[in-house]
């Protein structure tokens, strides 16, 4: 869950550092773990949630997802 705005695991981010946005999908001693939204391109670190800014919180987001069929 996205706590105060700041951004969490699931929460779909904009890492200024590197201009992308990726989804934060680990959060360990404050580094935190993103994966690119398409493709399959190198999962990348976040040394702080400074740099973060969030675009969709995890709640929007699993309700953007289709049902399995």
């Amino acid at each position: 869950m996205t706590l105060n705005g700041r951004a969490w695991i699931g929460d779909q981010v904009r890492d200024e550092t590197v201009k992308r946005e990726g989804i934060v999908t680990d959060v360990r001693q404050g580094t935190y773990l993103l994966r690119p939204l398409h493709g399959t391109a190198p999962e990348w670190t976040a040394n702080s949630d400074d740099q973060l800014t969030v675009t969709v919180p995890r709640e929007d987001r699993q309700h953007s997802i289709p049902p399995e069929r």
